[in-house]
């Protein structure tokens, strides 16, 4: 019987191969293993709901109109001349602590969520900030792995409310409503007070408004186009933006990227004289086999490998995600440059087996089983369209799409083309919503008149898309996948009283 190979050499030959190939190509595979775990996703839905409390639901909503009289988040002055503003009035809140600062097109929110948890679970108290919500404002701002209450968050609205007036006062415009919110969230890690903050950008990065944080660890998750009207019209020149979060002397973990847009960011991590860590080079996935509620991962961090990772989410792009936070949180350690070591596998894989992505090929009803995904660009909705295929062996499935005006709607439809026996189409309650006759004449030029349908109201489309999954679907292979924006994945959750 021959000897074992060395896992260290089968890693050695991962590298060799994605070497020699675009750095933006599929999974590495190298083999698989058994389930060998007893971690499960966390109990309860991870998204709040409204207050019960009528008064404190009345503060919210106040809070909330307050807040909605701003900038929206679709309508920026590339600057960060008025959060810093706020910042100094404030006293500098996002100094009192180091962080970890996130860009990319796909894959933020779950890859913070997932640095989170493992920190988390080295006894670090955290704060994660991240846009936008699901269903309920208060979940951008959270600490201790949890969104701040109700009450927290309008207290921390009128603590800051002063100083926001004072800027608003000087500055030529007005805070934005994103902008207030990102001086909410560095003001309460400050308060409670956090001992690392995990930062989402907002759009970009250079201007961004959460920019006023140097970053220890600078994640890049994939880029592709997006936005393109204001970031540019190539991945590299949206690398070149995103790049700002570069901060001197940190460490860069760099997802699988396109070649031009990895260019720029290992340009610009040289100017800053910044380290570099990279998905297929100086860490990444070993193996990944489909398992019951997920998959199991063999991953290779900085330090090592750890095997046996029970991730309780679908998709090899959440396998990605999960590299990528490793990898950020072994950094945010000095594992890989100080420290020749791994992190304790057993806190590793128990931080992973509690990781919930909401909205993100989340399973909120059976019999048909409805998903709903937060896919909003063609690179998101591949991603999606291959998670589903892979995780779901459906035999039927009908999609419900509603995008936003502003997103490549066809690009999407296109990807979703060949899993989706049929599309209904329709909108969401937002005015940033794609027209329906709009949307319904461009899914007609992907699908053919015969398989698109056509519901103004979400409610009646996802009825619509369970009757029709229904029809041919004798021994219970029927699905509905709902997707197009976060905003219409926020409006079915409520319908489907997950909130």
């Amino acid at each position: 019987m021959s000897e074992p190979s060395d896992p260290n050499d089968q890693f050695d030959d991962i590298v060799d191969t994605e070497t020699n190939r675009d750095p933006d190509l599929a999974v590495i595979e190298a083999g698989s293993r058994t389930l060998r775990t007893q971690g499960g996703p966390p109990q309860g839905d991870p998204v709040p709901g409204r207050p019960e409390d009528p008064e404190l639901d009345k503060a919210l909503r106040e809070v909330e109109t307050e807040l909605s009289t701003r900038w929206g988040e679709t309508k920026l002055e590339p600057s960060v001349k008025r959060i810093a503003a706020l910042m100094d009035v404030l006293g500098e809140p996002q100094r009192a602590y180091p962080s970890i600062h996130i860009t990319g097109t796909n894959g933020k929110t779950s890859t913070a969520r997932m640095i989170e948890a493992l920190l988390g679970a080295f006894e670090l108290r955290t704060g994660r900030y991240t846009s936008p919500h699901v269903q309920t404002i208060t979940e951008r701002i959270s600490l201790d792995g949890a969104p701040i209450s109700a009450e927290r968050f309008v207290e921390t609205y009128q603590d800051v409310k002063p100083y926001v007036e004072l800027v608003d006062a000087r500055e030529e415009y007005r805070l934005s409503f994103f902008e207030v919110l990102t001086g909410m969230a560095y003001a309460a890690f400050a308060d409670a007070p956090v001992d690392v903050a995990v930062v989402e950008v907002g759009m970009g990065g250079t201007w961004d408004a959460t920019n006023v944080i140097d970053g220890s660890v600078a994640v890049v998750t994939p880029i592709d186009l997006d936005h393109t009207d204001r970031l540019g019209g190539t991945t590299g020149e949206i690398a070149g933006e995103k790049s700002g979060i570069i901060k001197q002397g940190a460490t860069v973990i760099l997802a699988q990227q396109p070649v031009d847009a990895a260019q720029v960011l290992l340009k610009k991590a040289v100017e800053a004289d910044a380290t570099v860590a990279r998905e297929g080079m100086e860490f990444g996935i070993v193996s990944r086999e489909v398992a019951v509620g997920g998959q199991l991962l063999t991953l290779r961090g900085l330090g090592g490998e750890y095997d046996n990772v029970f991730l309780p989410l679908h998709g090899a792009y959440q396998a990605h995600n999960a590299a990528v936070a490793l990898a950020a949180v072994e950094a945010f350690f000095g594992i890989g440059a100080e420290h020749a070591r791994t992190l304790d596998v057993d806190t590793v894989r128990r931080a992973f087996a509690q990781v919930a992505s909401p909205g993100r090929l989340e399973i909120v009803r059976s019999s048909p089983t409805v998903i709903l995904d937060a896919a909003h660009n063609p690179h998101g909705a591949r991603a999606t369209a291959e998670g589903i295929s892979e995780a779901f062996g459906f035999s039927r499935l009908i999609g419900v799409v509603s995008t936003s005006g502003d997103k490549d709607a066809k690009g999407l439809l296109e990807a979703f083309e060949p899993i989706f026996a049929e599309v209904v189409i329709t909108a969401n309650s937002t005015p940033r919503a794609t027209d329906v006759d709009a949307l319904a004449a461009t899914a007609v030029e992907v699908f053919g008149e015969d398989r698109v349908v056509v519901e103004p109201r979400l409610d009646d489309a996802i009825e619509a898309a369970i009757t029709l999954a229904e029809e041919e679907a004798e021994y219970g292979g029927a699905g509905v996948l709902v997707t197009g924006s976060i905003f219409t994945v926020g409006d079915a959750r409520l319908l489907l009283r997950r909130g």
